[in-house]
């Protein structure tokens, strides 16, 4: 029998390595959970544990099945009618990737583009909304984990909002270490996963709806054109004591465990620690002559570097994994083959983890040059 058994230090940008604790609670016995209001009653709980890292009061949290890339799906499958004008708001690859979401369900996308190495620029989206406005929705990245941006979304999301405009934020590589305010930032749909921050296993997305966006899916001339996407069948199940389908009972319970595991520590020292792992990062990279790709605006989540010169990403990810039994992490589009990232997120931003790895990779370029 062949047996899956890695072998390696996952310090990547997500999945990120799973607790023992939140492992073992992933293996025990669980009920039926369409038919067990117990399960129902944990399931809430667990979705309110969740506010402390989402800053709302009034929107209402969902965890649904399916890794993280559901929750943007659902969100664009919800809200778009055909004709519908939508922004994509773009300053890296996930950014535009978005698009592809939206055009399916018959959305007409613009897109604002903003530079990939830093912030997006408010003063531009400024301008570019004086002179149009007219969307039913846009779409904002929080943290862009293929060049390790993190977008000072607060004010571009009240800008939007002040316009009429609803907003849709993919928060999925930060929500956790990363300060969020949903309802002072004015954000209708919030986007995020198990695997990153909170270092659960992947499948589960975590979705947050504010009453403005649950009014828009309510208020559409056309029906929602899935089932699987369609928040709407989560809006009264607490009412219906339902499920749209079976949950992943043994994964929510994992996912309590990892918010637990969070939370044994204040938010602002789990806030404090994501930032000191990557003020370490950015600082050894430095000193192995390493450049960073960003120019500003570093997430404490992610950090994308350049090799020194002379040394191919493929040859120095392979060693790392392969002598030193570190898996780091390529990048997506065009810095594919050019930027590698270490994740320093949930379990993994702990220095004693990071300064292994930043030796190990110390190490691996002596080797390599």
């Amino acid at each position: 029998m062949l047996f899956y058994r890695p072998n390696y230090l996952m310090m990547t940008a997500g999945p990120t390595t799973v607790s023992g604790n939140t492992l073992h609670a992933r293996s025990k016995v669980f009920g039926n959970p369409d038919l067990d209001p117990d399960f129902l009653s944990y399931y809430k709980f667990v979705c309110h544990r969740l506010r402390n890292f989402i800053g709302s009061d009034h929107s209402k949290i969902l965890i649904m099945s399916g890794e993280g890339m559901l929750g943007l799906d659902s969100a664009c499958a919800s809200l778009t009618e055909k004709g519908d004008r939508v922004l994509v708001i773009s300053n890296g690859f996930f950014g535009e990737g978005f698009k592809e979401l939206i055009e399916p369900y018959g959305g007409e996308v613009t897109v604002f583009e903003s530079s990939w190495k830093k912030s997006i620029d408010l003063e531009s989206l400024k301008d570019f909304l004086e002179k149009d406005s007219d969307f039913k929705y846009a779409t904002v990245i929080h943290c862009d984990t293929p060049s390790g941006l993190l977008n000072d979304i607060g004010p571009v999301c009240q800008l939007l909002k002040s316009k009429g405009i609803l907003t849709v934020v993919d928060t999925v590589a930060a929500l956790g270490g990363v300060d969020f305010r949903m309802d002072e930032w004015n954000i209708d749909i919030m986007l995020s996963a198990s695997q990153k921050v909170f270092s659960a296993a992947p499948g589960l997305t975590i979705v947050a709806v504010s009453n403005d966006a649950w009014y828009a899916m309510e208020n559409r001339t056309t029906p929602i054109p899935s089932f699987y996407c369609n928040l709407l069948h989560w809006k009264n199940i607490e009412e219906k004591k339902s499920f749209p389908y079976t949950m992943p009972a043994s994964d929510i319970i994992s996912l309590g465990t990892a918010i637990d595991n969070l939370l044994s520590e204040t938010l602002f020292r789990v806030f404090d620690r994501h930032e000191e792992m990557r003020d370490l990062c950015i600082e050894r990279l430095k000193d192995l002559g390493c450049s960073l790709y960003l120019e500003s605006n570093f997430s404490p989540t992610v950090t994308a570097f350049y090799p020194p010169e002379g040394i191919r990403v493929e040859d120095l990810l392979v060693h790392l994994r392969t002598k030193y039994n570190i898996l780091l992490s390529g990048s997506y589009g065009p810095l594919a083959g050019k930027v590698i990232r270490i994740g320093h997120m949930g379990e993994n931003a702990r220095e004693d983890r990071v300064r292994f790895t930043l030796d190990c990779l110390e190490k691996a370029i002596i080797d390599l040059k």
